[in-house]
């Protein structure tokens, strides 16, 4: 990978819908060598897809919170039906398996606090091998991104 793919994927993270055309201009290519190029880097799994940011608020989701699970056992079973029950599940929109003193982070949007509260003691807690949970409320966010530094 060199500057001109750098670049390219900076600019893509900034807006994934920049016509080619645009986007060549901007790396000093012309469109079809900056096409090629965009599609090697998918091709590699550089770049893995393209989506649109929602606004959580917009669409009734705008209540967020991170759950750490403590699970009962530690054990590629129990870690396999728990991810698996996750995964179902909506409401989850990141789910990671961390070191610590949990075994997963998790972060929920849903409408307000009313739907947490029933995903957390009808969903969550109910899966088999949740062995206690904690919630981490945020009260304002300092940065979001999915942008990943390049170069």
């Amino acid at each position: 990978m060199d500057e001109i793919d750098r670049k390219i994927l900076r600019i893509l993270q900034q807006d994934s819908s920049i016509q080619n055309q645009a986007l060549a201009a901007r790396v000093g290519l012309s469109p079809s060598p900056c096409l090629r190029r965009v599609r090697a880097l998918e091709a590699a799994g550089v770049i893995r897809g393209y989506v649109a940011l929602v606004d959580g608020k917009a669409v009734g989701a705008g209540f967020v919170a991170f759950v750490e699970v403590r699970l009962e056992r530690q054990s590629e079973a129990w870690s396999t039906r728990f991810e698996t029950a996750i995964l179902a599940r909506p409401e989850v929109i990141e789910g990671s398996f961390v070191t610590g003193d949990f075994d997963y982070l998790l972060k929920v949007a849903v409408a307000d606090l009313d739907e947490f509260h029933r995903f957390l003691t009808q969903i969550l807690t109910r899966i088999e091998g949740v062995a206690n949970t904690r919630t981490i409320i945020p009260v304002k966010r300092i940065k979001e991104t999915t942008a990943v530094k390049i170069g």
